[in-house]
């Protein structure tokens, strides 16, 4: 049993201690961070019926063995024919009468598109492409079934 002396002060409300909102001498309050912008934030958000497709990228060494030169890897992408979709504007495949069947891709389809087609956009690390929604001319389970020639 605990004495009431020692009851009555376990009862009472303790009062908090306030901190003054001042700010200290001299020191000067750190604006708020800024975000840092990622990866995706930075590529371009294509608009309308427009797409971005990152086109596909071999590998810089072979199953032989045998490495290949950056030059070649970067030529490569840029003549690439497929490529995968990053984004999609708003409008895309939305004319119920021109695409009765469907969107013909989705984001995250691998697609082949014309050696020329679209507006080429240069990234760190390579490019991506934006295509019209009608210059998609098939969709492909693996890029690497298909021969990239540059």
């Amino acid at each position: 049993m605990i004495p009431k002396e020692q009851s009555s002060i376990l009862t009472q409300k303790v009062p908090k201690i306030k901190i003054p909102n001042n700010g200290l001498v001299g020191v000067t309050k750190s604006e708020p961070k800024k975000e840092i912008p990622t990866e995706s934030t930075q590529l371009p958000q294509p608009t309308g019926w427009r797409i971005l497709v990152l086109p596909f990228k071999m590998k810089e060494k072979t199953e032989g063995g045998v490495y290949v030169g950056q030059e070649i890897v970067e030529r490569q992408q840029v003549a690439s024919q497929c490529g995968n979709v990053l984004a999609m504007g708003s409008e895309c495949y939305q004319d119920k009468k021109r695409y009765s069947s469907g969107p013909w891709c989705k984001i995250g389809d691998w697609v082949v598109f014309a050696r020329y087609a679209g507006s080429r956009i240069e990234i760190e690390g390579g490019e991506v492409r934006l295509l019209n929604e009608d210059e998609v001319l098939a969709t492909i389970q693996d890029p690497k079934s298909i021969l990239h020639k540059y």
